[in-house]
């Protein structure tokens, strides 16, 4: 407690950045947080409370007056109040409505917009805080009513100027340091049609994926992207530090995708929802695993006659599984990242069934050599080492091509992927080494 007294006593209340009070905030347990969390200024508090983990908004809330969490959401840029509100309503439906119902009318608005979209629309993600100028606008007048707002603290995150209509039709989008080579006393009509820069922006409309729109940012490395309706009016944008945290939680979905897992129920605290979701995924590991095993049913009496493919056997499914899933999780990442068009899908394949298959072969040699002098039985080697090509050549097809075959059946590639390969890997794995055990061996 001593720590976070000083670090707000060291600053003024301008100079503290949450990410730094956050930090301290964690190492707490839950009574000196509760004792905390009450001498953070309001200010910050909305900022602090959405940078802490989840398990930690319970404790806020039981914390804080609801007076002090609507000054807190008033303090927030209009995406976080719609964040902030969205979170407290899951926690506390009660608290939420009387913490919405003292906020100012815009606020309301603007969160009630926000909320309105779905959560993987643009919409739901961009900030209605934005710098507009009419076309017909003298600059002067412009820098003068940006300078006013930006002293209020009405603004932040400012990098261009949004030139529109007076319908709110977007036209341009000016960038502030091109701003400084613009005669201040013309219009940004007249300034713009003397330039020979382009100032139409790339834009995005607030119903598209919102995944798209982290592409099209990452691709055209932009600081900002405005958020247009259907009709070409100016909405609202979405800013770079809102797409970085975007990438993050994309990225954290997505492994845990892989796990077949979900991100909330895993942050949450509840043990019993985290159970139930992972006791489902593992009931179907578990029927995979009892499918496996019957398949080495088939080939008991294989097993009887020759004790060593008993012990040679997982070696075989082991090392198809860790080669498809290095398989899956490139394919699954590069299709997230948009690396792989429609027409890769056979390139893809290829390259990694060529890895895998040059792999198989090196570990063949390897494996076959070491079955060989371990047990000095005939031909036992060649039988682990063509196993051993079969699988990681299975394993590298259908790395590639489940993740690809879900992406367009418009299903998550990181979803299910793992269980279906490690099921394939371990059939073919036993079923090749056993099959040709009893074949050539016996």
């Amino acid at each position: 407690m001593q720590e976070l007294k000083k670090h707000l006593e060291a600053h003024n209340q301008e100079e503290l950045h949450f990410s730094e009070i956050v930090n301290i905030l964690k190492q707490y347990d839950e009574d000196k947080f509760s004792e905390a969390i009450k001498l953070i200024p309001k200010e910050i508090l909305g900022d602090v409370a959405l940078e802490l983990p989840d398990r930690y908004f319970d404790d806020m809330i039981a914390s804080v007056e609801v007076k002090d969490l609507a000054k807190a959401v008033k303090e927030l840029e209009s995406d976080d109040q719609a964040d902030f509100m969205q979170e407290l309503e899951e926690h506390n439906e009660d608290i939420a409505s009387e913490v919405f119902k003292r906020l100012d009318k815009s606020d309301q608005k603007d969160i009630t917009k926000l909320q309105s979209y779905d959560e993987d629309e643009a919409g739901s993600y961009m900030q209605v805080e934005l710098f507009k100028a009419n076309e017909d606008e003298i600059v002067h007048n412009a820098i003068k009513r940006f300078s006013k707002l930006k002293k209020s603290n009405e603004l932040e995150n400012v990098h261009n100027i949004f030139i529109t209509k007076e319908d709110s039709t977007l036209l341009y989008s000016i960038d502030l340091d091109d701003l400084l080579t613009f005669d201040f006393d013309k219009s940004f009509k007249e300034n713009i049609q003397e330039s020979d820069d382009n100032y139409i922006p790339i834009t995005a409309y607030d119903t598209d994926d919102i995944k798209d729109v982290v592409n099209w940012v990452k691709e055209y490395d932009l600081f900002v992207i405005p958020i247009i309706s259907k009709d070409n009016r100016l909405l609202g944008r979405i800013t770079s530090d809102d797409i970085h945290d975007i990438i993050s939680e994309q990225a954290t979905e997505q492994i845990y995708n892989l796990a077949g897992l979900k991100d909330d129920i895993e942050d949450d605290e509840e043990v019993i929802k985290a159970t139930k979701q992972r006791a489902s995924w593992l009931g179907i590991n578990l029927i995979t695993a009892i499918i496996a095993s019957l398949i080495i049913g088939l080939f008991a009496n294989t097993l009887d006659n020759m004790v060593a493919l008993a012990i040679l056997m997982p070696i075989v499914a082991s090392m198809g599984g860790n080669a498809g899933t290095q398989t899956l999780t490139v394919v699954v990442r590069q299709l997230t990242l948009k690396d792989i068009s429609p027409s890769d899908a056979k390139r893809i394949i290829i390259k990694e069934v060529t890895i895998s298959l040059l792999n198989g072969l090196l570990f063949a040699i390897i494996i076959g050599t070491i079955a060989t002098v371990w047990f000095g039985i005939e031909n036992l080697g060649f039988v682990i080492a063509l196993s051993m090509i079969i699988n990681l050549l299975m394993a590298g097809f259908f790395g590639a091509t489940i993740p690809l075959i879900l992406e367009k059946m418009k299903i998550d590639p990181a979803i299910g992927s793992t269980v279906i390969l490690t099921t394939v890997t371990d059939i073919v794995g036993f079923f090749s080494f056993l099959g040709l055990a009893t074949i050539i061996l016996l």
